[in-house]
């Protein structure tokens, strides 16, 4: 421009006033023809212009300078301008934006724009008006974010749809390029459905909905499933309006929890709950189904807005139970797995969503009941016996014990009264314990026919579950299938010989062992007690005996049914004195019928005697 203005100044200091006029005149006889700017430019030759080779008429500068100014960009301003791509290499892109000459900018700047081609229309801001090659350098990311805000505010708030690319992703979601600004993405506005990997997006150029802005924090938030959600609205409306009972639609698996699997039916979702996925009992959903897995499935019911739908799978294939052979029937034997066990029994399913229970009590042919856990597991292949079979109500039971013999058959043979037999002590109850003798023969001992001696308040006290015990057959119950048994009978009863030891009259030596309310307890041996009641405590000197005190004691009661003995230390000294008694009076007795003596001197000797008998009382 330089150059321009200094070859103007000598053209027209050469040329001279009339020369003027004549060009004056011819300028405004002939019209001049309009010059295209570009060819102008490109047939220009500008080193003999500025060596004073060729010379140029005023007239086609001036002419020149204003068709620049008219069709030219100001390279000094700072204005977002328009441009047209005009050549793409590798690198770069060249682009034209009607400047004296052409631009240049990265590639990098359009990632956001992959399917950039010649003739595209771009926004550019003059970075660099002129580089060490005398190119002017432009940036189109600079031009963006100076519009982004206009073109972000403006598609906010007439809720357009605007396109980004996705640059990478970051905690809880993606960043986005919208307008050469970074918006923020959440995960859970990516999709109407949970999205796993949220890599497949990076890269990509998706459309948006900006759904909010912060100006004073300069945040951009969008969203992607606000766009699908309009015509899945559309298309749930739809759907629901035309949803009826038991009709079958086809669904994707959108979602599978502990309970349950839900559907898309799209836009609508529905629940198909564990038990309606298969006949055959399941331990989780994703033993039949699988994420994105599509399927055809059963409306069961809904509500009244439609908003929860039930659904069914298994639904829409046949019952098992209509497909159960008639072959089977009440004492067949079948074969199965164990599929469920609870306490009162286990469930066999001998077909494929036809299941058996068989009760804890048909498991064995012990009346001791025992947990279902005790004889089966779960995944266990196991024979059974056909119980009962309704195929109406779809209900089967099943036995296991029927497959070995009944051993209360023959009963009376191997268990007859009075035979004895060990046992294993299988549980106990506060009045007995029971005993099994084998599998299926189980009896009690009453706590009253556990020990001969022992006085037993529960049957813990005497043994213990698992102990082995011998024990006798008191009765058979064939009917009742009751067997009734006794260990002590196993044994000599020890108050047998004890009756005759311990016999009325008979006395012991002793200690106090227990001092109780109405008296105390004494113990002669392991197996005898006995009980001296508070009057017969009495020792000869009045004072009562004291525990740990040793005496002797008389036997005055011994029931050997009740096992009750009862013992008394006063009647020793109170007996002799009655002895005394007794012997003096046979002696006075005696003295007068030799001395005949009178009345008087028989009293005499009576009053003597009494009087010497309270002495020794008193001492």
């Amino acid at each position: 421009m330089q150059n321009t203005k200094k070859n103007q100044q000598m053209a027209e200091e050469k040329t001279t006033a009339p020369e003027q006029e004549t060009a004056q005149v011819k300028e405004e006889k002939v019209e001049t023809p309009q010059v295209d700017p570009q060819e102008f430019l490109k047939n220009f030759d500008w080193e003999k212009y500025e060596e004073g080779i060729e010379r140029v008429e005023d007239s086609k500068l001036e002419e020149f300078e204003k068709l620049v100014a008219e069709n030219f960009v100001d390279t000094a301003d700072e204005e977002v301008v328009e441009g047209t791509v005009t050549h793409l290499t590798d690198r770069e892109a060249i682009i034209d934006i009607n400047a004296k000459s052409e631009g240049v900018i990265s590639l990098n700047e359009f990632r956001y724009n992959p399917d950039l081609k010649l003739g595209d229309k771009v926004e550019v801001l003059i970075d660099i008006r002129e580089d060490k090659s005398g190119q002017l350098v432009l940036s189109h990311r600079k031009a963006r974010v100076i519009k982004a805000w206009d073109r972000v505010n403006a598609a906010h708030d007439k809720e357009e749809v605007v396109t980004g690319f996705v640059k990478c992703r970051t905690k809880g979601g993606m960043i986005v390029d919208v307008f050469g600004i970074e918006a923020f993405l959440p995960g859970s506005q990516i999709d109407v459905k949970p999205i796993r990997d949220y890599d497949q997006y990076v890269g990509k150029n998706m459309e948006f909905k900006v759904v909010k802005i912060n100006q004073e924090f300069k945040n951009v938030v969008v969203s992607h499933k606000a766009l699908i959600e309009a015509d899945i609205e559309e298309q749930k409306r739809e759907i629901i309006s035309q949803l009826e009972k038991g009709q079958v639609l086809e669904g994707v698996v959108k979602n599978i929890t502990s309970y349950g699997v839900f559907i898309d039916l799209g836009g609508v979702d529905g629940l198909i709950h564990i038990t309606d996925l298969s006949w055959s009992r399941i331990n989780h959903p994703n033993e039949v189904v699988e994420l994105d897995e599509k399927l055809n499935v059963v409306i069961l019911d809904f509500d009244d807005n439609k908003s929860r739908i039930q659904l069914g799978l298994k639904q829409l294939e046949k019952h098992p139970w209509d497909a159960l052979g008639d072959e089977i029937k009440v004492g067949d034997k079948v074969k199965g797995k164990v599929v469920v066990i609870a306490d009162y029994g286990a469930f066999l399913e001998v077909a494929e969503g036809v299941e058996g229970l068989i009760h804890v009590s048909e498991m064995s042919w012990s009346t001791h009941l025992r947990s279902a856990q005790d004889f089966v597991n779960v995944g266990d292949q196991l024979e059974a016996v056909v119980l009962t079979l309704d195929r109406e109500d779809r209900k089967m039971s099943l036995g296991l014990k029927q497959l070995t013999p009944d051993p209360w058959t023959d009963i009376t043979t191997k268990y007859p009264v009075g035979s004895r037999h060990k046992g294993i002590v299988r549980n106990f109850t506060n009045f007995g314990v029971f005993v099994e003798l084998e599998e299926g023969i189980d009896g009690l001992i009453y706590i009253s026919d556990l020990s001969w001696t022992k006085k037993i308040k529960h049957p813990s006290e005497f043994v213990t579950v698992g102990d082995t015990l011998e024990v006798e057959v008191l009765e058979l119950d064939v009917e009742g299938r009751k067997l009734s048994l006794g260990h002590k009978q196993t044994t000599e009863n020890p108050w047998d010989k004890y009756e005759a030891e311990f016999a009325l009259g008979t006395v012991h030596k002793a200690s106090i062992t227990e001092i109780v309310d109405k008296g105390a307890i004494i113990a002669f041996n392991d197996d005898i007690t006995a009980f001296v009641p508070q009057r017969h405590m009495e020792k000869e000197d009045g004072k009562k005996l004291a525990k740990g005190e040793e005496a002797e004691f008389k036997i005055i009661e011994f029931n050997k049914d009740y096992k009750r003995v009862v013992a008394s230390h006063t009647a020793i000294f109170k007996e002799e004195e009655q002895r005394n008694v007794r012997t003096a009076k046979k002696k006075a007795a005696a003295a007068a019928e030799e001395a005949k003596p009178t009345l008087g001197d028989a009293n005499e000797q009576l009053q003597a005697l009494k009087d010497k008998m309270e002495a020794d009382k008193k001492k």
